[in-house]
């Protein structure tokens, strides 16, 4: 504070007559409550008499009030001592801080070995300055391209009739061995019923979404068969979008097709790969009953992971409610499933979804390798070799399953058409060799 001289103040009843006499006087009453107190509370007549005194200078404040406190400041910091602390304690953590090895050890040791399915395969593409990461796929996933005059003809008909194939909305791999029938004569297409918009939104899959989708077209029932009809084909599989927005999920519009094909082409062998209609069996068993000839509803992965492959509306258990259904809805008909590997099952799992799908009487399983369609889907965690394939073949086979087709490139409908019609003549030429020793009495050479 500048102030030369004070005239007078009163603290505690006294007069003080110098400056120095104040400040002091001040450092003594800011540390006794008594006097703060009665600094605080002045009488008014004092508070006038100062005023009168100095009216052109400021009141006094107490240069201890005048100091601001800091956190790390010690008014009373205790003094050094010099005893020896006792130390602490080591634990079994710090051990092994203390014993294991050094960054220099963990940047020098070489990287740990992976399986072949584990390994990715980087490569960096792109011109100059701009490079990229990418990582490449494993040699038993390659797939020429689609070329041969089969595959133009029925993509030249789709698009002038309208129609959509979840070959192509799922940016399928095996769309050129499918459409061209790959060594055989024999090519097999799958229809995309209802549109080419789902309601639902899995993880895994690149068909476009929406809350609302367009109407049906009440022309593709009609379309549908009669463009099956003019290709040629001996098996079809038809499927659909989920179409959660109509009452019935399309149950109907997916049946008035299938009859419509055995109208036009009764020799035809008709798979229907349809979705769970939000759990509604009753539309379930309308479609199992149009005549068609094998009923098909994927599980997609094991029952722990269903939650984060598959739409929230989608379940293991819903699943398995509608391939029981379908089963009981018409006698000899064939159920089928398909379960995608690479996601991050382990094999405990795999074994309890094959466990839960013969409890419901499912006669064809089959296996193949996720692959991300894009960035914005989930990322592959494991490329399954064949060999792996192939044992799960053979372990659903001992199960009692009537087939199953285990492959990378396998999918539900991947030579869907070729798989089933080997296995039915196969099937049908045991039955008649049985007739045929049981007639003459001569059982040898022939399996049962």
């Amino acid at each position: 504070m500048y102030m030369t001289e004070l005239k007078f103040e009163i603290l505690g009843g006294k007069k003080i007559d110098s400056v120095s006499g104040a400040l002091q006087k001040s450092r003594e009453s800011c540390c006794d409550p008594a006097m703060q107190y009665s600094q605080v509370n002045l009488r008014p007549s004092s508070r006038r008499l100062l005023s009168a005194a100095e009216p052109s200078r400021r009141p006094v404040h107490p240069s201890c009030l005048l100091r601001r406190p800091f956190a790390t400041t010690v008014d009373n910091p205790p003094p050094p001592t010099t005893s020896t602390t006792r130390p602490r304690p080591t634990t079994s953590f710090s051990d092994r801080l203390n014993t294991g090895p050094s960054l220099d050890d963990f940047v020098s040791s070489p990287p740990p070995t992976l399986s072949p399915s584990q390994a990715p395969i980087e490569v960096s593409i792109g011109p100059a300055g701009r490079k990229r990461s990418h990582t490449r796929l494993p040699s038993w996933l390659k797939t020429p391209i689609p070329s041969n005059d089969n595959f133009k003809k029925i993509k030249s008909d789709l698009r002038g009739l309208n129609l959509h194939t979840v070959c192509e909305e799922a940016r399928c791999p095996n769309i050129s061995d499918c459409w061209g029938g790959s060594d055989k004569s024999a090519a097999t297409a799958t229809i995309m019923l209802m549109g080419d918009t789902c309601t639902r939104g899995c993880r895994f899959c690149s068909v476009k979404t929406s809350r609302a989708p367009p109407p049906l077209d009440p022309h593709e029932p009609e379309n549908t068969a009669e463009a099956l009809k003019r290709w040629g084909l001996g098996y079809v599989v038809l499927t659909s979008v989920d179409r959660d927005d109509l009452a019935d999920g399309g149950a109907r519009h997916f049946a008035e097709t299938i009859m419509k094909i055995k109208q036009k082409a009764p020799q035809m062998l008709v798979e229907a790969l349809t979705g769970d209609y939000a759990g509604d069996l009753e539309m379930v068993e309308m479609v199992a009953k149009s005549g068609l000839d094998v009923y098909a509803h994927n599980v997609e992965t094991v029952e722990e992971l269903t939650p984060f492959v598959r739409d929230r509306r989608a379940t293991f258990r819903q699943s398995l409610g509608v391939l029981r259904r379908a089963k009981e809805s018409k006698e000899g008909l064939i159920t089928k499933t398909s379960i995608m590997l690479g996601l991050g099952e382990k094999e405990e799992q795999i074994w309890e979804a094959l466990r839960e799908l013969r409890k419901v009487d499912v006669d064809v399983v089959t296996f193949g390798q996720y692959m991300r369609p894009t960035k914005r889907h989930m990322k592959v965690e494991e490329y399954v070799t064949p060999e792996t394939f192939e044992m799960w073949r053979r372990r659903a086979l001992d199960m009692g399953f009537l087939y199953c087709a285990s492959g990378p490139l396998v999918r539900s409908s991947y030579k869907a058409g070729e798989a089933f019609i080997e296995n039915v003549l196969k099937k049908r030429a045991r039955k008649n060799a049985l007739a045929e020793a049981e007639m003459n009495g001569d059982f040898k050479g022939i399996s049962v």
